[in-house]
């Protein structure tokens, strides 16, 4: 699927000073709702040398960066291994979502290991994740009165839905309508979204509020009778994962 994006990433790749594990987009494109004008989003894991992580000096466990290649304004933000194992045990929805997107820039066996996973730290508690985001999101939307801010709102509370019933991470908003509690308005409004990066939303506020306040409703239920566990099953396996292949790096 990375090359809908019609981009070669592999000298973005070959560039990092430390061997990725993997590199996917996130952001808009995997949300759903790019503009022409979109950032794009990459996420990864690095793999810091072991020496890095013995010695005195602080390890570098998460690197940003921000250039633009091909015209288009980037940022690649990877965690080394071990503290990404740590942030899947946190019921972070964001790292699962950036592990499992199919936009897949650098890929090796360590990825699909470490993917294979992923199942195994869902918890019903991921809900509160995206209840958070959601809160958050509305308020900007709230404050700024901006499309996008209002289908981040959406997303995640969709996506936590779904994540609660299904026991599967899902961020990609176009395959969300298809959930019965999805609003049939949201289509045009990511339409509206990719004739335009920023702008405000043409919507009734009134609606999209009650909407918003009925989708957290219907996420506090799913959570309710979500199937999923309370807490991770696979700490001793991720352990072992970061071991293993700490040396192959």
């Amino acid at each position: 699927m990375i090359d809908d994006l019609d981009m070669d990433l592999t000298p973005v790749i070959a560039e990092q000073p430390h061997p990725l594990l993997f590199a996917t987009v996130s952001g808009s494109h995997l949300y759903g709702f790019p503009s022409a004008d979109s950032d794009l989003d990459l996420r990864g894991v690095h793999l810091l040398p072991a020496a890095d992580l013995l010695g005195l000096r602080e390890p570098e466990e998460t690197r940003s960066r921000t250039w633009v290649r091909f015209g288009v304004e980037m940022d690649l933000v990877t965690h080394d291994v071990r503290k990404f194992a740590r942030l899947m045990l946190r019921r972070n929805g964001y790292v699962l979502e950036q592990l499992l997107s199919p936009l897949v820039a650098h890929t090796c066996e360590a990825h699909r290991e470490l993917a294979a996973l992923a199942p195994g730290v869902l918890t019903s508690h991921h809900a509160h994740h995206y209840r958070g985001f959601a809160v958050t999101q509305w308020r900007l939307f709230d404050k700024t009165g901006e499309l996008k801010p209002l289908l981040y709102t959406f997303r995640v509370l969709l996506t936590g839905i779904h994540l609660m019933r299904s026991g599967e991470v899902q961020a990609h908003l176009p395959t969300l309508l298809d959930q019965a509690d999805a609003p049939a308005y949201l289509a045009e409004l990511i339409a509206a979204k990719a004739e335009r990066e920023q702008g405000a939303a043409d919507v009734d506020h009134a609606r999209v509020e009650a909407d918003v306040e009925r989708l957290h409703a219907v996420l506090d239920e799913a959570q309710a009778a979500s199937a999923l566990p309370d807490a991770p099953t696979v700490h001793d396996a991720l352990h072992d994962f970061v071991v293993r292949v700490r040396p192959a790096g």
